[in-house]
């Protein structure tokens, strides 16, 4: 079974930059194969060596005739031990103690911990999970800022190790000093979006859209739900974000692992409903890091979040540093393609009419355009948007048939590269319905979408230039 081209897949590819793919001949194979956004990870690497990630992207793009958007992933508050004399080895039984005094370095048993926030929402029976779980330990008192814990799984700790407290009552706040530097680094860069890491509340995403309206930046903010408050919170977040991420990894240290494929599955749907656009990321291919084929494990794993409905599927290490970059994109859309020919028609489901609209007449002429698209037969759907909002209502009830979406505005079209199914198309502005359509027409056979004398379906919203008015729907003749 050969590949698909790009138009033959609906669900997005979200590939990291990195090491392994930073030379242009693999971003532009990248690109060929099916990158729709590139993420850069804030985590990692300078300023400087991000920036230069971000200029590479762009002109590979470019000499690819290609719309590639561009997402800094910001690093978080990622609760971390502090620097050791040397590595521990524990034993089940053996205890340890942290505290927030930046002199301890693991000698006598005292362990740096400098986070007095976690350290004083800590109680007894409390779990810490060290390095992802790799080492645990029980909280059995806490006095004066230190708390002392008990090793139920042992392990080698080191310095700069995660740590995680599931359930602890202490509040870290989401967005750091290092992420507003970095924040206010990406929008001079100009990427189209930011995320989110560790996000709790609605509050953690107003935070960081202070921070970009106080720079008049046009960015859109992805909330990473990794955290159980997170999850509890869900419908705020939804309120507040342009887009989420369902960070399977961290989430899966924060609750039970074997709970992750149903929380996943839970923020997809709601996302869904809302016609927000959800990334679902973490290990999906991970073997590919060193070997050119996935296990079968990882391809169900990927089937099965398309088959979800997610809008994208995002590769960390198998293209920032494995050795099969360009293969990993390639593989991730062969799945994607084979599943979503299972997929069914959201136009019937009523599952997707219960929830609250900001603009009824809008979300109900996207679920029309749709059924009348199928019903007629139509070659692709059409949509006209200057603000992203029809394309993503058509794209929430998950159509077989292409979507092209038409827009005047660059920042938009990128945008859209992150959602499902639409491939967006920048052009020339429009100010009436006849210039709409005549340019619809050219641009979807210009792009090879369509031929002369197809029948395709469009929606759009007047007065032009408007956002949430979509009041038009027209079955046209190219």
């Amino acid at each position: 079974m050969g590949s698909p081209c790009r138009d033959e897949t609906r669900t997005k590819v979200v590939a990291t930059i990195g090491p392994a793919s930073r030379d242009a001949g693999v971003l532009r194979a990248m690109i060929r194969e099916g990158m729709d956004v590139a993420r850069v990870n804030a985590s990692h690497g300078t300023s400087a060596e991000r920036a230069a990630d971000i200029a590479a992207v762009r002109r590979a793009a470019a000499a690819e005739t290609a719309t590639v958007a561009l997402l800094v992933d910001l690093q978080g508050p990622k609760v971390r031990l502090g620097a050791l004399a040397q590595p521990v080895d524990f034993a089940i039984g053996e205890r340890l103690s942290l505290t927030a005094d930046p002199a301890a370095d693991g000698t006598g048993g005292l362990f740096p911990l400098p986070y007095p926030e976690l350290l004083y929402g800590l109680r007894a029976g409390s779990h810490l999970l060290f390095d992802d779980g790799a080492v645990e330990a029980v909280v059995r008192r806490v006095l004066a800022g230190v708390a002392e814990a008990e090793i139920v799984v042992g392990g080698r700790l080191s310095s700069h190790k995660g740590v995680a407290a599931p359930g602890a009552t202490a509040r870290v706040a989401a967005l750091t000093e290092k992420d507003r530097t970095d924040a206010i680094q990406a929008v001079e860069d100009g990427v189209d979006y930011l995320a989110l890491s560790f996000v709790q509340s609605a509050d953690d995403v107003r935070a960081l859209r202070r921070v970009l309206e106080s720079l008049n930046a046009d960015v859109e903010i992805v909330a990473k739900i990794e955290k159980r408050e997170a999850i509890d919170a869900l419908d705020e977040i939804l309120d507040v974000a342009d887009a989420v991420m369902v960070a399977r990894g961290d989430l899966g240290v924060d609750v039970p692992p074997q709970e992750v494929p149903f929380y996943q599955k839970e923020i997809i749907h709601r996302a869904n409903r809302r016609a927000i656009p959800v990334i679902t990321a973490t290990q999906m291919l991970q073997s590919m890091v060193s070997n050119p084929r996935p296990t079968r494990a990882e391809a169900s794993d990927v089937a099965n979040a398309v088959l979800d409905g997610t809008d994208a599927l995002l590769l960390s290490a198998e293209t920032a540093a494995g050795a099969y970059p360009r293969e990993s994109v390639a593989m991730m859309r062969e799945i994607s393609a084979i599943a979503e020919r299972a997929m069914p028609s959201r136009s019937g489901d009523e599952r997707f009419r219960e929830d609250r609209h900001p603009d009824p007449i809008a979300d109900a002429i996207g679920a029309a355009t749709v059924r009348v698209a199928e019903e007629v037969g139509a070659r692709l759907i059409v949509t006209s948007t200057w603000s992203g909002y029809t394309a993503r209502q058509i794209a929430r009830e998950r159509p077989h048939l292409p979507i092209v979406a038409l827009t005047p505005s660059e920042r938009v079209a990128k945008r859209l590269a992150l959602v499902w199914g639409v491939s967006p198309l920048l052009v020339p502005e429009y100010a009436t319905a006849d210039d709409m359509l005549e340019v619809a027409s050219r641009a979807v056979i210009d792009g090879g979408f369509a031929a002369p004398g197809d029948l395709c379906v469009v929606s759009a919203g007047f007065p032009f230039g408007g956002e949430g008015k979509t009041n038009f729907l027209k079955v046209h003749r190219l």
